[in-house]
Formats: structure tokens, sequence, C-alpha cells
């Protein structure tokens, strides 16, 4: 979906997968103030870890969510979590983690 049919897009970028994933700036205030505040502020690593991820893994437990890792620090990485409804994306959530999770490896392979 382009950004003029959703409101209040904070960003809307493609990923290696060759699908838009999109959040709106309501929903990221839900991210960043109430779900995972350590992601205040942190926008612009969520975008590069959708845009040019180090290792994308399908969900175990629903095939249509992805996780994205990008390396923030040594041993840390930020995970950008959306779903994929209709070959588009949206953000579920992203955080900071000190570990991959299980999954099915879909990128690079």
């Amino acid at each position: 979906m382009s950004k003029s049919k959703i409101p209040d897009v904070l960003f809307d970028v493609m990923t290696p997968l060759g699908f838009h994933v999109h959040v709106t700036r309501a929903y990221w205030n839900i991210i960043a103030n109430i779900k995972h505040p350590a992601m205040m502020g942190h926008e612009k690593d969520v975008k590069e870890a959708l845009q040019h991820p180090e290792e994308i893994r399908r969900s175990k437990e629903d095939t249509s969510v992805y996780l994205f890792y990008k390396t923030r620090h040594k041993g840390r990485w930020v995970c950008a979590v959306s779903r994929k409804i209709n070959k588009e994306g949206f953000l579920i959530t992203a955080y900071p983690t000190d570990v991959i999770k299980t999954g099915e490896k879909i990128w690079p392979k």
C-alpha cells in the first residue's frame, strides 16, 4: 500500500524479500512508549533492519511473520518483526535483543 493510502505513516520501506513494510506514527508511539521503550528514538535502526538486514527468519508460529535482524552493537541486534498480508507488510514490533530466535532462515540463503 502506498504512503498516500495509509494515514499518518512514519515510514514505508522495501525489504529484500520484495514487499513493503510500513508503520504509522501512532503505532510507533505504542511500540516505543509501551511495548519496548528501549526503542524510543531508534526509528532509523528499525528502518535499516528492514531495508538492509543481516538475517531474516520466518516465525515458527506464524508463517506470515518475519523477523529482520541488524547488528546494533557487538552481540546485540535490532529485531524488526513484520507481518506480510497480500504482498504488503506492516510492523508488528521492534526490540533490541542478544539472541536471534530459532525459525527458518530465509535470507540470505
